[in-house]
């Protein structure tokens, strides 16, 4: 039997046997975050934003529950259709948007990165604090079964001294950004790129086991765009560093490594972690890896359901701390190599 729970609906706190949810963005990325939740008893889509009806129906007609479509943001968090929204739009809107969803006291649950810069990211907290909500990034790597084993077995390593992740990913937009046509990807008006889109998945990581590092020292290429193509980072703590490779104009098929004095903890992707094991200097290896039950994006998605669920308005996890820091890391590194947004003061 489902339990009833309170959530907040932007008037009054109401008891609710499932959680109802605003979606704003029809992408790729939002359909496989419905076939997650799919798999959630208590998640139901009512609502969908689409910068066009059209648009907007085409894509609510794929689901059963029939959600309402929306053209204004304003007008779905007013429905009363909407207890939380998922946020998959455009990087460049993210922050606008979930301040708008918050101010109507809607939990938010926004695509990474959460915010373009630093600023925009307080700006966010703030507004989910000043309204009782519940603001959480959707990095999925940090809540997928097998980075908690990667967390729970680190001190086996002994002493860190060194955190590697490299996700590079030749983008199929890119050829047709090398024909001339600029597509969203490399577009820095929606504050894309390679640091942006791929680089934090390596960062997330670092900060959540780590901390926020004391230094950061990045390079990267920009493209005729504006965006970077790719670039690298090496940033410095206390007794160890870390260092970053992100792309979306080559591969790699590297792993992620953390090393320590007493082994070297080996994880197969950094952005979607499913394998996992410990390569000790004695030759043995330990293999940690759990197996995975759900699609990679519902680990997120029951988070963030746990929480509304339980009253509270902050994961350990995915922190606000945690996104915050990762933001001002980001934004250090883009200062570094010269790229702008316009959403930059």
């Amino acid at each position: 039997m489902r339990e009833c729970i309170k959530a907040i609906t932007g008037q009054k706190e109401a008891e609710i046997t499932m959680i109802r949810f605003g979606i704003i963005g029809t992408n790729w990325i939002t359909e496989r975050f419905l076939q997650a939740a799919a798999e959630h008893d208590e998640f139901k889509l009512t609502a969908v934003y689409s910068r066009t009806e059209e648009k907007g129906k085409s894509f609510a007609a794929m689901y059963e529950q029939q959600p309402q479509v929306f053209t204004d943001v304003q007008q779905m968090v007013s429905s009363g259709e909407v207890d939380a929204v998922y946020i998959a739009s455009p990087n460049s809107f993210h922050a606008e948007q979930a301040i708008i969803c918050m101010n109507h006291g809607k939990h938010v649950l926004c695509e990474k990165p959460m915010a373009s810069n630093a600023n925009e990211m307080k700006r966010m907290i703030d507004a989910a604090r000043s309204n009782d909500v519940l603001l959480m990034e959707a990095m999925k790597s940090t809540l997928m079964p097998n980075f908690r084993v990667m967390k729970d077995n680190l001190y086996k390593i002994g002493q860190v001294r060194r955190y590697f992740a490299s996700y590079c990913q030749y983008s199929s937009r890119y050829d047709a950004f090398k024909q001339g046509t600029v597509l969203n990807a490399f577009n820095p008006e929606y504050s894309n790129g390679s640091l942006m889109d791929l680089g934090t998945y390596c960062l997330y990581p670092m900060v959540t086991l780590f901390g926020k590092p004391e230094s950061v020292h990045a390079v990267g290429t920009l493209l005729s765009s504006g965006v970077d193509g790719e670039g690298s980072m090496v940033m410095r703590y206390p007794e160890m560093d870390a260092v970053v490779m992100h792309s979306k104009i080559s591969d790699s098929f590297l792993p992620a490594e953390i090393q320590g004095e007493n082994g070297t903890m080996v994880i197969d992707r950094i952005n979607q972690p499913y394998d996992v094991k410990i390569q000790y200097r004695d030759g043995s290896v330990e293999e940690l890896t759990q197996l995975q039950t759900h699609e990679s994006m519902y680990y997120e998605l029951e988070e963030f359901m746990k929480l509304i669920q339980r009253g509270k308005r902050d994961s350990k996890i995915n922190s606000l701390a945690h996104s915050l820091a990762v933001a001002e890391v980001m934004e250090d590194a883009r200062q570094q190599i010269g790229l702008k947004f316009k959403t930059d003061v």
